[in-house]
């Protein structure tokens, strides 16, 4: 007898062993969710200013329009620069099976914003027909969706995770490599081949992306750009502009417009 052909569309929702959940949140105060984890993988939107995800691997900043995936069991905790307003998606891990196995940010399209926004108006319990293929959409738009930069990576060394939280302490100080270096009782040859090695990033590019990134939360907080650029220890406001173009592609400026701030 001839295997039988599934039509993939049907869906049995009494015997549905899985559904995702859409949450809209929007609050008056400042959400900060200590480290946690969970079996669902989740995605985790903003509809205005920004949010920072930390894990143990390093740290997300997510504007609006954008949005962090964390896969399913993952460690992380969630701080809002001001209000939060956003949302979260929990996909169970029969989900995720196509999706990323580690963090990132992605780009929301549009797509994939519009589809959410109506499967948080969904009651709880199981889905139809209609629901489990716009939830497939959801799922098939954060796998194909565009990666972007704002990630940190963090150093797995004891000696440069000192370093590192240090830098992130006080981003306006701008000791030399060396100077951090003797500071944490390393060779400076050493901090320089170990920062590449556990971050993907020379130390004075990770200094740099660390800076920029809480640029990105500064100005999402409503900070001026001249103010963001000398509490970040930039020489002048040109030095800084040039900076954040070259990592974002637009003007600190150009980004608040995109971002309705």
């Amino acid at each position: 007898m001839a295997d039988e052909l599934i039509d993939p569309t049907v869906f049995d929702p009494e015997n549905a062993p899985v559904s995702i959940r859409a949450v809209l949140r929007r609050s008056s105060v400042i959400r900060d969710t200590a480290l946690h984890r969970h079996a669902p993988g989740q995605l985790i939107g903003t509809l205005t200013g920004s949010v920072r995800i930390e894990t143990n691997a390093g740290k997300w900043v997510v504007p609006a329009i954008h949005a962090a995936w964390v896969p399913p069991h993952h460690d992380h905790a969630m701080h809002s620069n001001g209000p939060f307003q956003g949302w979260s998606v929990y996909i169970p891990p029969a989900l995720c099976a196509g999706l990323p196995t580690s963090p990132q940010t992605i780009a929301a399209s549009d797509v994939l914003q519009a589809a959410i926004t109506r499967a948080a108006t969904w009651p709880d319990g199981p889905q139809n027909n209609a629901q489990h293929r716009l939830a497939q959409v959801i799922v098939d738009e954060i796998a194909m969706a565009q990666k972007v930069a704002f990630h940190l990576p963090a150093p797995g060394d004891a000696r440069l995770q000192r370093i590192a939280r240090q830098i992130t302490i006080d981003l306006a100080n701008n000791r030399t490599m060396a100077q951090w270096a003797d500071w944490a009782g390393i060779a400076p040859r050493t901090l320089s081949r170990h920062f590449v090695a556990e971050t993907g990033f020379t130390f004075q590019a990770w200094r740099q992306r660390a800076r920029l990134l809480a640029a990105l939360e500064m100005l999402a907080s409503g900070m001026a750009v001249t103010t963001v650029a000398l509490d970040l220890g930039y020489d002048n406001i040109s030095a800084f502009i040039a900076a954040f173009k070259k990592t974002f592609g637009t003007t600190p400026g150009r980004y608040l417009d995109i971002q309705g701030l």
